[in-house]
């Protein structure tokens, strides 16, 4: 119960940001939230015996993000001039040390949070409302069907060693209910895009959910963590809930760019 609810009050709080308000805000939410995903990514990074400056690390993937939203032509010196910075302060911090592991795990936060939560933000300042909101829409309906269809019928692990509870039967009602919701949703939401490529984008949404949920879990595994954190009850932390979206986002943004 404790898990519905949550989601219910989140989704509650993406749907209104994104439908009713400015675009600004939902960038200011996606900053928020890219704030929260460094510092448990940051966590998962000591737990492995990595550590790296939060701080530098944070200020340069929301800067990263936000140029990937408001700047699109100024991206690429952003998104350098961030993994240099980071590269720097590693330098000036750890002397002598080491900075090769400290430096590629810091630099690695930018493609894996900043361009996927700045894509997300782009799609709301770059286009329609609905056309973030069917993302949202496609990887929830996914994410969801896996969870209860795999505890229904699911008895096939899909990858053991990396999440046990994961089935092939639930990865099957995730695919189904990804390429469903993008197929009818998108007729309304997405109609610049046709229904076989529609189709298809549902499925590549909900493959890459998968894959993005089974990388955050052998994250995890190598920290030896069962969430992320406990910041959301009944779900984990900000990183397991947006595991769906970190392959998937990008990946949607440029078919939407392509077919505008």
């Amino acid at each position: 119960m404790i898990r519905v609810l949550s989601a219910l009050a989140l989704l509650s709080i993406v749907v209104g940001v994104i439908w009713l308000l400015p675009s600004i805000w939902t960038l200011i939410v996606v900053e928020a939230i890219l704030l929260r995903a460094v510092v448990e990514y940051s966590e998962i990074g000591v737990r492995t015996g990595v550590s790296f400056s939060r701080v530098t690390t944070a200020t340069s993937a929301m800067a990263t993000c936000a140029a990937f939203s408001l700047a699109p032509s100024q991206f690429p010196i952003v998104l350098m001039t961030a993994a240099v910075g980071i590269a720097l302060v590693e330098l000036a911090q750890r002397g002598r040390q080491s900075i090769f592991t400290s430096v590629s795990v810091a630099v690695f936060s930018l493609p894996y949070l900043a361009i996927p939560l700045g894509s997300m933000a782009a799609l709301r300042s770059q286009a329609a409302p609905e056309v973030l909101l069917l993302l949202v829409a496609t990887v929830v309906a996914s994410d969801t069907s896996q969870y209860y269809g795999g505890r229904a019928i699911g008895k096939h692990p899909l990858a053991p060693v990396i999440s046990p509870k994961k089935t092939i039967e639930g990865a099957f009602f995730g695919f189904v209910a990804g390429i469903v919701v993008m197929g009818i949703l998108g007729h309304w939401w997405l109609p610049g895009v046709g229904l076989v490529l529609r189709l298809m984008l549902g499925a590549m949404v909900a493959g890459l959910g998968i894959a993005g949920d089974l990388f955050e879990s052998n994250l995890k595994r190598g920290a030896r963590l069962k969430d992320a954190s406990s910041v959301i009850p009944g779900h984990g932390g900000v990183l397991d809930r947006l595991d769906g979206f970190l392959f998937a986002a990008p990946v949607y943004y440029a078919v939407v760019v392509l077919t505008r």
